[in-house]
């Protein structure tokens, strides 16, 4: 008995799957769920840079989320939905060689269904695409053997990527909604990310005064008007916060609404699960050489967002983002820093930040039925208020059977409460 249990723990599992080996990377073509379009395109760049045949998908529509109810669970995580959804609507669309695709997915390792994702996508493509394999990119061990061959120089090129991509982001949604003519900001965009593509192909990226620079003055040359206009900050689920698919192309309705929308910055995101792992080894003694690693990487990393920061208050045109240190100080007056299931303490820290800075209207964004969001968002919500009694929040969930237009009724009644606080202020 003991020499059959043993037997079974030394089986490779991958023999049950297809693996992505080094060999493919020349002839495969990789296929990215869509979920921060601008931030994915540097990203991909860099990708491209190091050899890798990548291509961010687009597809969309009622027919995606279809697709992927064929194959996951309704009461599976709604972004797994979303994502097997475009996997398999873009397979079978004859646009790629099934025989020469593979699919990537990213995974933090969280205690959450989204950690489920690399075998909920095995599953779906089994019936009818076996032959293509999933790559996953984490930093937890979730998978090994089976994913990107990543070096320093690389990881180092797709932090910048998304340092410049929250830029770039955040720069757009404080210029857009004041523009005075309709597209100037989508031009500007569209040249900085092509002016930041060249910095990282030239090794120039690591110029982080001059491009942050470059940024700034470029959008601030745009010509805006002097019109107030309600600030909405979005928080929630990573993939439902930023994906267009996820969240029904929730910053595109703000801005038709007339609203300003404010994202947070991915680079939250990946410092919070970065500090996560410190938090690990303080909380539960969790201690290793990777603690060190961890420590330096936040070090390095927390510096780099503190530059950026800097730099946009010198400029003076654009609120800064969020010093990462400032926000795990609102979130120790919410909630412990040790519940980080899903976005954990994070997304009250987001809504703690928002209002601080003069975004008290916020719409916290959750797939339906996803337990840490709920507990740490919508259950945050009422201690928020308490903190900050002028905050309007509206937690909206997004799945399968919500529609969009009671999705978009419940954004409307928070504007109406929104639109009267900004005529009372101006009064």
């Amino acid at each position: 008995m003991n020499e059959k249990i043993t037997s079974k723990r030394t089986v490779d599992y991958t023999d049950r799957f297809p693996v992505f080996t080094p060999e493919m990377k020349k002839t495969y073509t990789i296929l990215v769920p869509d979920m921060l379009p601008w931030h994915f395109d540097l990203l991909t760049h860099v990708m491209r840079g190091e050899g890798y045949m990548v291509e961010v998908l687009h597809n969309e529509g009622r027919a995606v989320i279809d697709e992927g109810l064929k194959h996951v669970h309704n009461d599976t995580c709604y972004p797994a939905l979303c994502v097997i959804g475009q996997y398999l609507d873009a397979l079978k669309s004859g646009k790629y060689d099934v025989d020469k695709t593979a699919v990537l997915i990213t995974q933090t390792g969280g205690g959450c269904r989204a950690s489920n994702y690399l075998p909920l996508i095995r599953k779906a493509l089994k019936s009818e695409f076996p032959q293509v394999p999933v790559l996953s990119l984490n930093f937890s061990g979730l998978e090994k053997g089976n994913g990107l061959q990543l070096n320093l120089k690389m990881l180092q090129k797709l932090a910048y990527s998304i340092f410049y991509g929250d830029l770039v982001m955040t720069c757009f949604n404080q210029t857009k909604p004041y523009e005075m003519r309709d597209g100037d900001s989508a031009k500007v965009r569209s040249s900085c990310v092509e002016t930041l593509r060249g910095a990282l192909d030239s090794g120039e990226y690591k110029k982080l005064k001059r491009y942050t620079t470059y940024v700034l003055d470029a959008f601030a040359a745009i010509p805006v008007s002097q019109v107030k206009k309600v600030k909405v900050g979005i928080v929630g689920e990573i993939y439902v916060k930023y994906s267009p698919l996820g969240n029904s192309h929730l910053e595109e309705f703000l801005l038709q609404e007339g609203c300003e929308p404010v994202m947070p910055a991915l680079m939250d995101f990946i410092l919070y699960c970065v500090v996560n792992n410190l938090n690990d080894a303080k909380f539960y003694g969790r201690k290793s050489i990777v603690t060190v690693i961890f420590r330096f990487v936040y070090k390095w990393l927390l510096k780099k967002q503190r530059a950026i920061i800097k730099q946009m208050k010198a400029h003076g045109r654009y609120e800064p983002l969020h010093d990462f240190e400032h926000l795990r100080g609102c979130a120790d007056r919410v909630i412990h820093q040790g519940v980080k299931m899903g976005e954990g303490w994070l997304i009250p820290a987001e809504m703690a930040a928002l209002c601080e800075t003069g975004t008290e209207n916020v719409v916290c964004a959750q797939p339906f039925g996803c337990l840490p969001n709920h507990i740490a968002g919508k259950g945050a919500v009422r201690v928020i208020k308490e903190l900050y009694p002028n905050a309007n929040i509206v937690p909206v969930d997004y799945d399968p059977s919500a529609t969009k237009v009671n999705q978009e009724n419940r954004i409307k009644l928070m504007l109406a409460t929104a639109r009267e606080n900004l005529r009372l202020e101006a009064i």
